[in-house]
């Protein structure tokens, strides 16, 4: 185990004093368990269900019992949720789930931790969910949870229409004219109103729209999808098609693994219309207020560029995504730059700069997508490596996605397994197979980053990808194939000295070298992930959120897809996988609320 800060340790088989698990049943273990469990839930009995967990096992809750993304560490947690929840939820109906995927199965995760995982669902007074449980042995042959995750899928009385529940009737002629006044907004305000039409403002409107909210989004782009779609042309997603679905609708079995940004930003067009959202593009906030009295806000919307529309809403959802205004280190003597110097959001293709020399700042996910289209251009390019990176190859993600993310095996499954440990544990799980990973399967890309001299990590603690990613948001490259120009020499590496200014051809370091270019990207991250919403709501409202992006001290989340601080106000970020999760979190919240079923 590295050295690091945190208490959290495995339930080893040894921690555990158990040496045997040949005559396990998972079946047996899940069953007696859960009869137990469900019983002393029945009868509100906190303490007997307290006793069913480790000493420092975890209850994780998305909306299910605390209406919040919640994770309770060690029994005198769980006692304090069970005793301020329980009998509010009212939960009941606890019944094992015995269908693939879903039944209990015995994951013998190293050779020295193992744990039986099972599927139950469970109802309370306004829902219905999914609770995944991982128990782990004892030496009297009993078993004990180390991990519980309740999940909220659907509010009984307000479910998605979908399925069954889509609309049944036949149109003869009106469905254009009524989508005219339903995207209008003819005869009334929506009641939510979402801010970015990237995919995470569309799939939340989706969510919305089918649990019955009317919600209309606006964005400043003149076209769905525009946010992608204006990025430099050599963006691709990193992750698999089946990491990647959208809510309702799923990519076609002819869409290639990693899907180009491009064709991402038509798809997205194409789901607005299909799902018949309300979009109003080329469209901009001038200002908005707040009404503590009617708890409503009243939005000055300019419509592209032809008059004003004043609307009076209930929610603002902002979804303007990861990628915020540009973060440009301040650096001396810029002025006397001769060449061109940009952000990498300003940056469209190296075609423009064909017989010139780059420099990229920067060494993460857009670093290198925009070292490696310079390079295919045939064009002189060099890396400025601030800090080190963590670089994993995309293959060795894709193995460990596809676990659980494939053809063969249920989406809305794999979306709750992937969340129903919590982060503490990922952590340490992380930290045995990250090393594992670097040490076998990207062993030669790793080596050969490392003899070129451009400097990797493992992440924070040994931990990996995760937590770069739910922290900062960058610091790491998957690698889909520039690791290996870099180490054939294609793309140039400097690293090891902060830069001290510009000069008139390019940039001069601490350690006396000088770098010429004609074009400098600065692939150097985003800014304040709060700085649109401030713009829009003011800095006396913008007091009142904490921090949105990075993990609290629960390991969850801040301020996204939950309340942000301030009534009425929330905010949906994250890569797809996350946005198609918790879209639907974020709606039933805002549904159970208009129903006056949260305050």
């Amino acid at each position: 185990m590295a050295t690091d800060p945190f208490p959290q340790r495995l339930p080893t088989l040894d921690r555990l004093g158990v040496t045997d698990l040949s005559s396990v049943s998972p079946s047996e273990a899940a069953t007696g368990w859960l009869s137990v469990f469900s019983a002393a839930i029945t009868q509100n009995d906190v303490e007997a269900v307290v006793d069913l967990f480790l000493e420092d096992g975890f209850w994780k809750d998305v909306i299910a019992l605390t209406w919040d993304l919640r994770t309770f560490e060690g029994k005198k947690d769980i006692k304090k949720l069970l005793d301020a929840r329980l009998a509010a939820t009212g939960l009941h109906e606890i019944h094992l789930s015995e269908e693939p995927f879903r039944e209990p199965v015995l994951q013998k995760v190293f050779p020295d931790l193992a744990w039986v995982r099972f599927c139950f669902v469970f109802t309370t007074k306004h829902g219905k969910g999914t609770g995944v449980v991982y128990l782990v042995p004892l030496p009297d042959s009993k078993w004990k949870a180390y991990s519980l995750l309740t999940c909220l899928d659907v509010l009984t009385d307000f479910p998605e229409k979908v399925g069954p529940l889509r609309n049944n009737k036949a149109d003869h002629g009106t469905w254009e004219t009524n989508r005219r006044q339903e995207v209008e907004f003819s005869n009334h305000d929506p009641t939510v109103l979402v801010i970015g039409a990237g995919h995470c403002g569309l799939e939340i409107a989706a969510r919305l729209k089918y649990t019955g909210v009317p919600t209309l989004i606006v964005d400043k782009k003149p076209r769905v999808g525009d946010n992608w779609r204006d990025r430099y042309e050599a963006l691709c997603l990193h992750d698999t098609i089946w990491y990647d679905q959208t809510p309702y609708l799923n990519f076609p079995s002819t869409w290639p693994v990693y899907t180009p940004a491009r064709k991402v930003a038509d798809w997205l067009e194409g789901y607005a219309n299909f799902l018949e959202l309300d979009v109003w593009t080329a469209s901009m906030i001038k200002k908005s207020s707040w009404d503590h009295a009617t708890k409503t806000w009243t939005v000055e919307v300019n419509r592209e560029g032809k008059g004003t529309r004043i609307l009076t809403v209930k929610h603002l959802v902002f979804a303007t995504g990861l990628v915020v205004p540009s973060n440009v280190p301040d650096i001396a003597r810029k002025a006397s730059f001769k060449g061109s110097a940009i952000h990498a959001s300003q940056f469209t293709s190296a075609a423009n700069y064909i017989g010139k020399k780059a420099l990229v700042v920067g060494s993460g996910t857009s670093g290198h997508d925009i070292a490696q289209d310079f390079w295919n251009h045939g064009i002189d390019v060099t890396m400025y490596q601030r800090a080190t990176t963590f670089v994993v190859t995309a293959q060795s993600l894709a193995e460990q996605q596809n676990v659980s993310y494939r053809d063969d095996f249920p989406l809305e499954l794999a979306d709750i397994y992937g969340a129903s440990l919590p982060y503490a544990v990922i952590r340490r799980l992380s930290q045995r197979t990250v090393p594992v990973v670097a040490l076998t399967a990207d062993k030669n890309i790793l080596d050969g980053l490392a003899k070129v001299g451009f400097k990797t990590n493992l992440g924070p603690y040994g931990t990996g990808i995760l937590p770069l990613f739910l922290d900062r948001g960058g610091g790491y490259y998957i690698d889909t194939g520039t690791s290996q120009h870099i180490i054939n020499g294609d793309i140039k590496i400097k690293n090891g000295s902060a830069i001290k200014s510009f000069t008139e051809d390019g940039l001069i370091f601490a350690d006396g070298t000088e770098l010429h270019a004609d074009i400098i990207v600065f692939a150097t991250g985003s800014g304040d992930k709060l700085d649109s919403m401030r713009e829009i709501c003011g800095d006396e409202v913008a007091s009142k959120v904490g921090a949105v992006w990075g993990m609290d001290e629960e390991g969850q989340l801040q301020g996204v897809w939950r309340h942000s601080g301030h009534d009425g106000l929330w905010f949906g970020m994250g890569n797809l996988q996350v946005s198609r999760f918790h879209s639907i979190h974020l709606a039933m919240q805002i549904k159970a609320i208009e129903e006056g079923i949260l305050n």
